[in-house]
């Protein structure tokens, strides 16, 4: 099976152009195995497990939980799928649509975020966040539309259980990042073998 073996960034910023947070590796499903319905809508998904994040201010830490990170084209908002013991987590960004430069993906933070728990449960969170940046950082009406639009399209998906909210499909792209990582492993061991 043929397996992406570059490593892509993603990085997050705010509405002032400053860097927000940074994940260093993260693996990209080849578009030949990505769900038919992922591959229509033109999504990016990028696996990472104990991936380092570099916040602004130059801290680092590892992530502790896998994840696996929905980019949709022209959609303001990204989704990310964390999987825990008690099932998965969707954490879900308003943000500015993504954009892909060579294996670099980049996008606009807006603050307001949704969680979708394992039981089912959404809350909406990092509003005050979400109020003092828009003063801030002077949110224009047409950036305020398009968060809030982004917003309700993400609670409508969420509650119709529309993509990228299969769970199945979440567990199929980990595997497949872990079937990588063996492959790239038993690789690495064959070439020192061979030395």
């Amino acid at each position: 099976m043929r397996h992406n073996r570059q490593s892509y960034v993603i990085k997050s910023f705010k509405h002032d152009g400053h860097l927000h947070r940074t994940w260093l590796e993260n693996w990209r499903v080849a578009e030949e195995f990505l769900c038919p319905l992922h591959r229509e809508e033109g999504m990016i998904v990028l696996v990472n497990n104990q991936t380092k994040i570099q916040e602004a201010d130059g801290k680092e830490w590892t992530s502790r939980i896998p994840g696996v990170s929905f980019f949709i084209p022209r959609q303001w908002h990204n989704v990310i799928a964390l999987i825990e013991n008690t099932g998965i987590r969707y954490y879900c960004n308003v943000a500015s649509p993504s954009y892909l430069y060579y294996q670099t993906l980049t996008y606009i933070d807006y603050d307001l975020d949704e969680i979708k728990f394992p039981g089912g449960d959404i809350h909406v969170v990092d509003q005050e966040e979400y109020e003092r940046h828009k003063w801030m950082y002077r949110y224009t009406p047409f950036v305020e539309k398009k968060i809030m639009n982004g917003l309700h399209t993400l609670l409508s998906k969420i509650k119709k259980g529309k993509p990228p909210f299969h769970d199945d499909w979440v567990y199929h792209y980990y595997d497949l990042y872990k079937q990588s990582q063996n492959d790239q492993a038993e690789n690495q061991q064959a070439g020192k073998d061979e030395s």
